[in-house]
């Protein structure tokens, strides 16, 4: 790997991590050595690119850097194709035209010699077919996200039972035949999943509610993570208990 391409490399993955990233997990993921990933990273900092590091913690990249647009790999073309296939196959038409428009941008914007990984990408991704309409305008329901504002929906659960609820919206999960809205719940306490095509009515209120749409995704995401261990441990006591 050239070595300008080893330093762009380094602020993609620092990009792209959440947590510090040792010089351990970068010089295996660039296939170098951490003397050599302690140079370029000292490069980087002697060019002013917001880099910090501690000893035995890792490098981290300050929030708000960018970098002037670049020309993508054929890889990376393909990948961005192929996801935004997905999306527009998937997300409701606002998202579908979105990832349309960004196609057609990827297209103009490359060079006539990698156009084929736009017209023929490596597995395409076939729209659903059995995608369940939305009850709910799935748009509106990104925006309220973005702004920290709270939904009052009618829920029919899988019983058929009604609900009125008044949710604080999390994110959006896009599956082969359902999107389903994350939320927390205001009756329940707690979050909840809700899939699209039961609500049966909708009101996007100007409420907002208390935590920051950021700190209310990390409480989400750690309950989540908390449930699903709790299955695993689960899931492995029964198989030992059934065990002879």
């Amino acid at each position: 790997m050239r070595r300008a391409d080893r330093l762009f490399q380094i602020i993609q993955i620092l990009r792209r991590s959440r947590r510090p990233v040792t010089a351990d997990a970068l010089a295996e993921e660039l296939e170098t050595s951490k003397r050599t990933v302690y140079r370029d990273v000292a490069d980087l900092m002697a060019q002013r690119v917001p880099v910090r590091g501690e000893a035995g913690i890792g490098y981290v990249l300050d929030q708000g850097y960018d970098l002037p647009p670049l020309m993508l790999t054929p890889d990376e073309i393909e990948a961005a194709v192929l996801g935004a296939q997905w999306v527009a196959g998937r997300g409701d038409p606002a998202l579908a035209m979105a990832a349309q428009d960004l196609i057609a941008k990827i297209s103009a914007a490359i060079p006539e010699r990698l156009r084929p990984y736009i017209d023929a990408p490596s597995l395409g991704a076939a729209k659903s077919w059995k995608l369940q309409p939305d009850a709910i305008d799935m748009a509106q329901v990104r925006a309220q996200i973005h702004a920290g504002r709270k939904i009052a929906i009618h829920y029919k659960d899988e019983q058929g039972r009604d609900s009125e609820r008044t949710i604080w919206p999390v994110t959006i999960g896009y599956h082969d035949t359902v999107r389903m809205l994350m939320a927390w719940c205001e009756m329940r306490q707690d979050f909840r999943s809700f899939r699209a095509d039961r609500v049966t009515g909708a009101a996007f209120l100007e409420d907002r509610y208390p935590e920051r749409p950021a700190v209310l995704r990390a409480k989400w995401r750690r309950v989540m993570d908390e449930r699903r261990a709790e299955m695993v441990k689960a899931w492995k006591k029964t198989e030992a208990a059934d065990k002879p």
